[in-house]
């Protein structure tokens, strides 16, 4: 094992320890046996060395994400994006608070892809006419709910007793961003524009081959986007 998996494996072991998500850089060099120039030749600071941290823990819930094969209802795979999310935030939970520590200035790559990966579900779901916001918009909101939930059930378990919370609170998001596959046409005048503007622009995005040139393509997108978001 070379340094750099010393120091991210004892400071993994010291966060499953802590009653914080928080490990000083001291305590980790103390325990990997090596000095701080090396810990900060290899992270730069101790913001870098949690990132870092955080990345580690985090790689076998995203390659299992990466993997996954989409299914034929986008919908679904939200839901079920969901619940992967909460089950992995309770198994664990030092590496899912320390994710979301002010200690790290800057968002961890894990943290960027999670929010790619679910963009990257929300856009077929805008494509199959089902979303009824911008794909950015809604994963900004399914994204902020599924991480308030868990962060709230890590902190404060007894203020949610119920079990079904999180589906509860899941349907709630879900059903306000998307629609059913066998509605015909959008709900309500007042929704009609903002569903087809988004799904034209998420099909015309997932196009082969463009019919506009960067120009022509990027403000159609920004109509587009504008539309939906009405």
């Amino acid at each position: 094992m070379d340094a750099r998996e010393k120091i991210l494996e004892a400071a993994t072991n010291l966060l499953a320890k802590a009653s914080a998500a928080d490990v000083s850089t001291r305590a980790v060099c103390e325990a990997a046996g090596v000095g701080a120039p090396m810990l900060y030749r290899l992270f730069g600071d101790k913001a870098g060395l949690l990132a870092a941290v955080v990345d580690r823990g985090f790689e076998e819930y995203l390659a299992s994400k990466r993997a996954a094969r989409p299914s034929d209802d986008p919908v679904a795979d939200l839901r079920s994006g969901w619940d992967n999310h909460m089950r992995f935030a309770l198994e664990h939970p030092h590496h899912y608070r320390l994710m979301y520590s002010p200690e790290l200035t800057v968002p961890p790559a894990a943290a960027q892809e999670a929010h790619a990966l679910l963009h990257g579900i929300l856009e077929r779901c805008a494509a199959a006419g089902r979303l009824t916001v911008p794909p950015a918009l809604a994963t900004q909101m399914i994204m902020s709910a599924n991480v308030g939930a868990a962060l709230s059930m890590l902190t404060r378990p007894e203020q949610y007793p119920d079990p079904q919370f999180s589906e509860r609170l899941r349907d709630a998001v879900l059903d306000s961003l998307t629609r059913p596959a066998d509605t015909a046409e959008p709900s309500g005048p007042d929704n009609a524009v903002p569903v087809a503007a988004a799904t034209l622009a998420a099909r015309l995005r997932a196009e082969q081959a463009p019919r506009f040139t960067a120009a022509e393509s990027a403000l159609l997108e920004q109509w587009l986007d504008k539309l939906s978001a009405d």
